[in-house]
């Protein structure tokens, strides 16, 4: 009776278009007093939603948003953007695939998909419909290749993850990082066939070494940011926080005394920037926090896994379902809230079939971010529709076959477990 009254007031809210964080801390609130038998206070809530912030893991989250948005505004992504365009752009399909060769080096600097889709889509947009690509498939691409900001490490979902269940953030990083390297070459090949389809042909200009020389001096200290982030972590020399407050200086200083591109207005507007969009975003956190405590104080997880458990007990089927299942919640709710609530819940039901907590972090964080790509919340879209001035509708015309891409990816990353533990 508590679950269906904790689940059914916040899909209810969710359709009246309350925001998603009232929408969950007004359904705990709801499922406390209607659902409850008293023994759990109200003042819970609140409780949970301090300590759920209170985490210094979390405390990578804004500093890798400031990070990306440093990185964009101080012409990072541009130079990342023009050496890749020098050795690739003339293949057929070949911006489609600098594109999407940039967002898999954005994702890791940012952390995030909704700040890869913009950085990126902003110059690439523009610039593959003035070589003839159609539109919809110019945002399309940015929109999907943008997920992949929150598989490569460092990625934020990851952190949230690993808060939520308390697995090592840095072994969640060390496994996506094929998981994503693996959506970035299925989204090229999946733009080589559209583009010979759809005729869609390269740059003009020939293949240059010179050339290529000329564009990686400039990119030099841009290329150097993921390796000098990842490596840091990889190596143990510094934590994923630490290494997020390390991109923040770096991106400063390389974007304000080595391109000269950022100055104190641009440093402030990214500084406002991140400020709005992580406030919203612990505001979220918070509360989540607070769902997930009443769930499992509840025992509400329990009772799921019990009842999933029993629909059928062969392996690949269930696997089938969660993934159905979290495919469908990433087209309605954001990651960062549906990570928090749906982790405690799904974690014992993987475990019991002998998928690590690892690979199920990828597995949740991949499903989710496909969401992004999907009506109708589909943040990645509404950012590229933003941006270029595209319909959605036009937009999924191409998404079909990047998000088909995408889940045989995420089939691997399902049923191979060496997929995502090999580095282990």
């Amino acid at each position: 009776m508590q679950a269906v009254i904790l689940f059914a007031s916040f899909f209810i809210l969710l359709i009246l278009a309350v925001p998603i964080g009232y929408s969950i801390g007004i359904a705990t609130l709801i499922a406390l007093v209607f659902g409850g038998d008293g023994s759990i206070p109200l003042l819970m809530i609140a409780q949970k939603a301090i300590t759920g912030c209170d985490s210094f893991p979390l405390m990578a989250v804004p500093f890798f948003m400031l990070a990306g948005n440093l990185m964009s505004g101080g012409g990072i992504a541009k130079r990342i953007l023009d050496f890749f365009d020098t050795f690739m752009g003339f293949i057929t399909g070949g911006l489609s695939m600098v594109t999407t060769i940039t967002c898999m080096f954005f994702a890791a600097i940012s952390g995030s998909a909704m700040a890869t889709t913009s950085a990126v889509g902003s110059f690439m947009i523009p610039a593959m419909k003035e070589h003839g690509y159609d539109e919809g498939f110019s945002a399309g691409i940015c929109a999907a290749a943008g997920t992949i900001g929150v598989i490569i490490p460092p990625s934020i979902p990851f952190v949230i993850y690993g808060v939520a269940t308390g697995t090592s953030i840095t072994d969640l990083f060390k496994a996506g990082l094929l998981p994503g390297i693996a959506m970035g070459i299925a989204l090229m090949i999946c733009c080589f066939i559209i583009s010979k389809k759809e005729g869609f042909k390269g740059e003009t200009k020939q293949f240059s070494l010179k050339a290529v020389w000329v564009s990686f001096k400039e990119a030099f200290w841009a290329l150097l940011s993921p390796i000098i982030i990842l490596g840091g972590i990889y190596s143990g020399y510094f934590t994923p926080t630490e290494a997020a407050v390390i991109s923040v200086v770096y991106s400063y200083i390389v974007g304000t005394f080595v391109y000269h591109e950022l100055d104190l207005k641009g440093a402030y507007k990214a500084l406002r920037s991140t400020i709005i969009v992580n406030g919203a975003t612990t505001f979220m956190v918070g509360l989540s926090s607070a769902f997930a405590a009443y769930l499992s104080l509840a025992g509400i997880p329990r009772q799921i896994a019990s009842a999933m458990l029993g629909i059928t007990s062969n392996r690949i089927l269930l696997l089938v379902i969660i993934n159905v299942f979290l495919l469908v919640v990433g087209c309605l709710v954001d990651n960062i809230p549906a990570t928090i609530i749906l982790a405690p819940i799904l974690l014992p039901v993987v475990t019991s079939l002998g998928m690590s907590p690892i690979t199920f972090g990828i597995m949740l964080t991949m499903n989710l971010a496909i969401g992004f790509c999907t009506p109708p919340y589909g943040i990645d879209l509404f950012v590229a529709s933003a941006i270029s001035g595209v319909s959605i509708g036009k937009m999924m015309k191409y998404m079909i076959w990047f998000i088909f891409a995408l889940l045989i990816v995420l089939a691997m990353v399902t049923y191979w477990p060496a997929f995502t533990m090999f580095v282990m």
